[in-house]
């Protein structure tokens, strides 16, 4: 069976140690800051988490760019090239326009390599929920499945990938266009904090709100609870833009709740592109769980 590669982008979350790990590769998105471009860096070359929130509390706004076409290109060839097929796995389409540009890209090469196979998916996920997708499907290359059956498998389950996160402050969603300046105001001054999951179309939105920052983390691990399922290839990721402590104790009251069940529970900092609209404070879990039906354009 012809070998493939595993490619995803910035918004994957996966460190230098679980991409080695699993054999996962990433393509840079890039953000905007302080005047220049620089690459959104899921190693922290540059910059350290810690300098990266404290520069968004500081008042740095960040721009983000998608992984381009030229990147892509690039990639893929280099992959065929060393006789491997693809597998890109992208970030919600719903969040980036970066699975658009591998779509094009694919269908460009096509024509050029019409013995490679490359498949490009939209995982309707982001952040770890991203890297959950990428992870299983290296567990299911090593097991021996084609690349068809991988991508298939990576359709099938996607929505049964579940955020749960909330927010420290909304004057970040504010300043990214994500809440009304009036919702970030009172909900400033009421200490209301909103609960936000990826949708069934892979927005992140607000299910509900919860009043203090105790009872929105006490409400993630109690919304972890139902909606959590023992699948045999479940993992779970608690992750944090600079609120370690409190990430520490909700991975600490979630292995509780686990038990004595083989699961991994992964713990990482929030990557550079979502934390730049989310903010300071974010903690979210991610996990496998009941498929996701909930549709923010539903009326």
């Amino acid at each position: 069976m012809k070998k493939f590669v595993i490619v995803s982008d910035s918004c994957c979350d996966l460190d230098k140690e679980l991409r080695e790990r699993f054999d996962i590769e990433y393509l840079p998105m890039y953000v905007n800051y302080k005047g220049a471009e620089h690459v959104a860096d899921l190693d922290w070359g540059e910059i350290t988490p810690k300098q990266y929130y404290d520069m968004i509390r500081d008042g740095e706004r960040i721009k983000t760019a998608q992984v381009t076409g030229v990147s892509y290109k690039e990639a893929f060839e280099k992959y065929i090239n060393d006789g491997c097929d693809v597998l890109s796995i992208s970030c919600s389409s719903a969040l980036s326009a970066s699975v658009n540009a591998s779509y094009k890209v694919r269908d460009e090469l096509k024509e050029k390599y019409p013995d490679s196979k490359i498949i490009c998916i939209d995982s309707v996920n982001a952040c770890f929920g991203l890297g959950l997708l990428c992870i299983r499907a290296s567990e299911l290359r090593t097991e021996g499945k084609s690349i068809e059956e991988v991508a298939e498998w990576i359709m099938a389950n996607r929505k049964t990938v579940n955020q749960e996160c909330t927010v420290e402050n909304l004057k970040y969603l504010k300043q990214s266009g994500r809440v009304s300046a009036a919702s970030a105001f009172f909900g400033g001054i009421l200490s209301v904090k909103p609960i936000i999951i990826s949708d069934v179309k892979g927005q992140n939105t607000a299910v509900m709100k919860v009043k203090g920052r105790k009872n929105s983390i006490d409400k993630i691990f109690e919304r972890f609870t139902q909606e959590y399922i023992d699948f045999n290839f479940q993992r779970v990721c608690v992750t944090h833009a600079d609120c370690e402590e409190e990430a520490l104790e909700l991975k600490a009251r979630i292995e509780q709740f686990l038990g004595d069940k083989n699961v991994e529970v992964h713990f990482t900092n929030l990557g550079p592109i979502i934390s730049s609209t989310t903010g300071p404070g974010t903690l979210a879990v991610y996990f496998y769980g009941k498929e996701v039906t909930y549709d923010h354009t539903a009326k």
